[in-house]
């Protein structure tokens, strides 16, 4: 079916909703490139998803089995409503500052043929960049009690598509992704990212996540390349226990002709709601530094004691560093007592007692004579039920003592039982970001649940990890090159991710032998730019950032933005990002373990002159053998010139760009 026939047989309307059989309707959207079609074959529910003359999703059967409830079937449709909705939003701080909301929407409303009659609504909606759908449990005339064992939703997909994905752990996202046909794929998280032959992109993900449980995919191994929705379970083997009327999260099918447009969409954070406030001056996106790295090069300690990372007087060297480098805050993680307790449950820590040598009052007090912000910190060790239990307490402390930022943590198994990716957690997490919105505290959540938009209702959630991220390569293995080429087509489409980038020193052999990041520092400096958080750590010892000139590009790189636009891509080899902010764009450019070069075309710009402060790789950079050359350099520039990056082996890019005037 060719686009542009279709613009022309549907221009007029907003939906098509055609009658081949009695159960069978069509939604466009509204550029006309992607249909959705749903039916119902012997009351089974089915959709099926086509982009321009390419089958994205075969025919693919929706459904729900209940422990306490027949499963749901032999539906009828009793009836359809359409609807149109276009808006232009402002974030109050993202990768863009103004946002197209566009859908197309399709709600109906199945009724069982059969006692006990059971209602439910499919809303759907199509955009120009894929499509999404969720469920509404309508209060019912009998039992409005559901505990769901199986999600029923399936994933036909029309080829056997290239896949990047990690395995569906139910307490953890922090792998590399593999690549693979999607005939070796097998349990993954979401999102998970795919190409077609003709080089589409599909991303499978979730939207508006709460008061139910993460959806992972597992292989259907009735069909080829079919994938089924499998929600983690709570201890007892009950996948989502609810009440309706109640809604699930959004089932997102994201669909871009090309890996670079995935960069663009919105479609995540579109489907969650605006916030009820309106005055959102307390929420303030920056930069920062931390007592963090030295813990995990083991030369401090998070227990107090001769190594002891959190005192007051070395947070107050950070604090210093911060304020003389155009920094924003500083973090401190170990500054409580209870880590000499960590895993060992009981309710080690305590969120309102500090130990000795921090003295959190004079720190705050310190702070905020150089205008710096203290990020405190929240480590749970997995023992959720204490840390529910202080809560209050624990942020009211914090904002007693001016901390506006928070850092929390989760690793260790979820105490006594369950999963961190289970509904029992993804309420635990779900309030405790209301918590600190009533607090107006801003959070960085780590070992969190997954990013599915809720930040555009709680823009105080930042940031989260939730990722494979730079502490990795202090005491294993560490991240291949090709990891950081993957994360902004996996990973970052579902969110902010804080990766905690911009080591300097990249063998450590003071502290470690073995291990090194394999990146070079040029690479270190587009991360920045690559990866998205409105925070963003300066993650190395500051010492090591004394003297050295590349270190002017984070001190001055922002952090929330105006435009965001991918450049050239290909996922696991390479990917260039520009983004702009007040008229100054900025562009980073990561490779894999091969060397390159990227063409770019600064078509980007409007017409005109610029002058380009660029950070590429020395001539015989390489990631393992020779990290740390970089060629900085000022050049002009015009709108429209072609430009090629050369890239090292783990190497990057990074540059300013600035009009003449």
């Amino acid at each position: 079916m060719k686009i542009n026939l279709m613009k022309m047989l549907f221009a007029v309307l907003i939906i098509i909703s055609v009658a081949f059989a009695s159960d069978e309707h069509k939604i466009i959207s509204p550029d006309g490139r992607i249909m959705l079609s749903f039916s119902l074959r012997e009351g089974v529910p089915y959709y099926e998803v086509i982009y321009g003359d390419e089958k994205i999703i075969a025919p693919s059967s929706l459904g729900f089995k209940f422990k306490n409830q027949s499963e749901l079937s032999n539906f009828s449709c009793i009836d359809f409503v359409t609807n149109k909705f276009s808006e232009v939003w402002k974030p109050v701080w993202g990768q863009n500052k103004n946002i197209l909301n566009e859908y197309n929407e399709l709600t109906f409303t199945l009724e069982e043929k059969v006692p006990p009659s059971r209602i439910i609504k499919l809303i759907v909606r199509v955009y120009n960049d894929g499509v999404a759908f969720k469920y509404h449990f309508n209060e019912q005339k009998g039992n409005n009690y559901f505990e769901i064992t199986d999600e029923q939703t399936y994933f036909n997909f029309a080829g056997n598509f290239s896949a990047w994905w990690i395995p569906n752990d139910y307490d953890s996202e922090e792998y590399t992704y593999r690549n693979t046909n999607l005939d070796k794929m097998m349990g993954v998280h979401t999102p998970v990212t795919l190409q077609t032959k003709k080089g589409t992109c599909v991303v499978i993900h979730e939207a508006e996540l709460k008061k139910y449980s993460s959806m992972t995919l597992e292989r259907n191994r009735s069909l080829p390349n079919s994938f089924q929705s499998v929600l983690v379970p709570w201890p007892d083997g009950i996948r989502v226990k609810q009440t309706a009327p109640f809604d699930t999260p959004w089932r997102v099918i994201i669909i871009t002709p090309n890996a670079e447009k995935l960069i663009s969409s919105n479609i995540i954070i579109n489907l969650n709601p605006q916030p009820a406030d309106k005055n959102f001056d307390w929420i303030k996106p920056g930069k920062y530094v931390g007592v963090w790295w030295a813990m995990h090069l083991n030369k401090n300690s998070w227990v107090t004691g001769p190594k002891h990372g959190a005192t007051t007087e070395n947070v107050k060297r950070y604090i210093d560093f911060a304020s003389k480098n155009n920094f924003d805050a500083v973090l401190a993680e170990g500054w409580n007592k209870g880590w000499e307790m960590w895993g060992k449950g009981n309710g080690a820590f305590s969120y309102t007692e500090c130990y000795p040598d921090f003295d959190l009052k004079e720190l705050s007090k310190y702070a905020k004579s150089k205008n710096i912000s203290l990020i405190g910190h929240h480590e749970t060790g997995g023992d959720y039920l204490n840390y529910e239990k202080q809560l209050d307490a624990a942020l009211k402390f914090y904002k007693d003592n001016g901390v506006n930022i928070v850092k929390t943590g989760y690793a260790g198994p979820i105490r006594p039982d369950g999963y961190h990716y289970g509904q029992k957690m993804i309420d635990h997490y779900n309030h405790v970001m209301e918590k600190a919105y009533e607090y107006k505290i801003m959070l960085d959540v780590h070992e969190p649940i997954k990013s599915t938009g809720l930040c555009r209702t709680y823009p105080n959630l930042m940031t989260g990890e939730g990722v494979r991220g730079m502490e990795w390569n202090a005491w294993s293995v560490g991240n291949p090159p090709e990891h950081v080429t993957v994360l902004p087509f996996t990973r970052g489409i579902s969110g902010p991710m804080d990766y905690t980038p911009g080591i300097f020193d990249l063998k450590y052999d003071q502290y470690k032998k073995d291990e090194f990041v394999k990146s070079t520092l040029a690479n270190q400096l587009a991360l920045y730019v690559v990866l998205y958080s409105p925070f963003q750590m300066a993650a190395d010892l500051i010492e090591n950032y004394k003297d050295n000139p590349a270190f002017e590009f984070i001190k001055n790189v922002p952090t929330d933005w105006d435009t965001t636009i991918a450049l050239n891509a290909v996922i696991g080899d390479y990917v260039v990002i520009a983004r702009e902010k007040n008229g100054a764009w900025y562009i980073g450019a990561v490779s894999d373990e091969n060397r390159r070069e990227v063409k770019i075309k600064f078509d980007f710009l409007e017409p005109g002159n610029y002058l380009m402060k660029s950070y590429s790789d020395g001539k015989d950079a390489h990631y393992i053998s020779n990290p740390y050359p970089v060629i900085i350099k000022e050049e002009k520039i015009s709108a429209n010139q072609e430009y090629l990056i050369h890239l090292a082996p783990g190497g990057g890019f990074a540059c300013k760009i600035g009009k003449i005037n």
